[in-house]
C-alpha cells in the first residue's frame, strides 16, 4: 500500500483529496462518509461579506453603514442573533468537532477591515487554516489593473499577520501575469495557492429576454488551465500548490501531482457521483502508484513541470505551433465536405 499522505499549507493531510468549498458540507452526514472515505481535509462553504450585508440590511442602511465603521468600534457584524455571519461561524465550529480531519475556512470580504475581522473570528471557531477566496472581478473602467493587485496583495499581507493559523489564496486567470501574482503572494506570506476560481456567470433568455444566473458543474477537461500552471509554478514558491476545477477521477489527480502539484480540490465529482468517488479515486491511485513502483506522492511529484523536462519549453507558446499543425488531423476524421 503506497504512502498517499501530503502536506499542505503546512498541515499534514492523509491523502492529496480536498473537498473544495460547496454546500455540501451542509448536508447531514456528508461530511462524516468523505472522511470515512479517505477525504483529505474539507473547506467549509465560503462566508461571502456582500450575502451577509444583503441579508441583515436593505442596501441603503448597507452603504451607510461603512460611512460610520472606526477604528474603535467592537465589531463590525450587525446586531443580530441568528443570522449572517453568527450562523456561520456556529456551523463551521459545530463542523471541526464532527470530523477528525483538517477543516479550512474559507472567506470573501470587500474591505481590508472587514477581512481582517472576518478571518479573525472564523480562526477563533478552530479551523486548521483559512482560505482567502480573491473572487474580484473587473467592473469599472477608471481602476487601473495593477491598483486591484496592490489591494489584494495588501489583504494577503494584512491577515497573515492577524492570524496564526496558514492562509491559502484561491485566485482567477483575471490577472495580466498570473505568474507574477502568485510570486507577490508568496512574497507576501501564504501559505498555499489554489488554482484556480470559479467564476459564475449571466446569461441571456433570449425568449423572456431577461437574465439567467446559471449554475453548472466543472466540466472534465477545465483542470488543464491547473494543470499548466501547476506545472510552470512548481519548484518556484515557498507555498503549497492546490489545482482544482474539472478534476473528476484518479487519472486527473495523477496529472496534476505529475505537473507539480501537492493537493487537489474535488466538487462537481462528488456532486455527480456521491462521496463513494473519494474511494474509488484513492483505490485507483494507489494502484497506478504501486504498477509504477512509486512509494509516495512525492516519489512523482513535480517529475512532469517544467523545472524538471529536458524540453521546459513544453508549458510555452512555442507548443502551440505544433499543435496547429496537428489540426490537419483533425480535418481528416472530421471534414467539412
Amino acid at each position: 500500500m503506497a504512502n498517499l499522505s501530503t502536506t499542505y499549507m503546512g498541515i499534514k493531510l492523509k491523502s492529496p483529496l480536498i473537498l473544495g468549498s460547496c454546500n455540501l458540507v451542509m448536508k447531514p452526514g456528508v461530511a462524516e462518509k468523505l472522511e470515512e472515505a479517505g477525504i483529505g481535509a474539507i473547506v467549509y462553504k465560503s462566508l461571502f461579506e456582500e450575502q451577509i450585508q444583503l441579508e441583515n440590511l436593505q442596501m441603503s442602511e448597507d452603504l451607510g453603514e461603512y460611512e460610520h465603521r472606526h477604528a474603535e468600534m467592537e465589531t463590525i457584524f450587525p446586531n443580530i442573533e441568528h443570522a449572517g455571519p453568527r450562523e456561520h461561524l456556529y456551523n463551521l465550529e459545530k463542523l471541526k468537532k464532527q470530523v477528525n480531519i483538517p477543516v479550512i475556512a474559507s472567506l470573501n470580504a470587500i474591505y481590508e477591515s472587514t477581512w481582517i475581522e472576518y478571518a479573525k473570528e472564523l480562526e477563533k471557531t478552530g479551523v486548521d487554516g483559512l482560505e482567502l477566496n480573491l473572487y474580484a472581478s473587473p467592473g469599472y473602467f477608471e481602476e487601473p489593473g495593477h491598483l486591484m493587485e496592490e489591494r489584494q496583495v495588501q489583504i494577503v499581507e494584512s491577515v497573515k499577520k492577524a492570524v496564526q493559523i496558514p492562509i491559502s489564496v484561491k485566485i482567477s486567470l483575471y490577472y495580466t501575469n498570473p505568474l507574477n501574482f502568485i510570486k507577490r503572494i508568496d512574497e507576501a506570506g501564504a501559505d498555499a495557492y489554489v488554482l484556480f476560481n470559479r467564476f459564475f456567470h449571466p446569461d441571456i433568455d433570449i425568449e423572456t429576454e431577461t437574465f439567467q444566473f446559471p449554475w453548472n458543474l466543472s466540466n472534465r477537461k477545465d483542470h488543464l488551465l491547473a494543470l499548466r500552471f501547476a506545472g510552470v509554478l512548481y519548484g518556484n514558491l515557498d507555498g503549497s500548490i492546490c489545482a482544482s476545477r474539472g478534476i473528476y477521477n484518479a487519472k486527473d489527480v495523477i496529472k496534476m501531482i505529475l505537473a507539480g502539484a501537492d493537493t487537489v480540490q474535488i466538487v462537481s465529482t462528488l456532486y455527480k457521483n456521491k462521496p463513494e468517488v473519494v474511494s474509488d479515486i484513492l483505490i485507483d491511485l494507489n494502484k497506478w502508484m504501486d504498477e509504477h513502483d512509486y512509494k509516495s506522492l512525492d516519489d512523482f511529484k513535480g517529475k512532469l513541470s517544467r523545472k524538471n523536462l529536458k524540453d521546459p519549453f513544453i508549458y510555452q507558446r512555442g507548443q502551440y505551433v505544433d499543435i496547429l499543425m496537428k489540426s490537419e488531423e483533425v480535418f481528416k476524421k472530421y471534414p467539412m465536405v
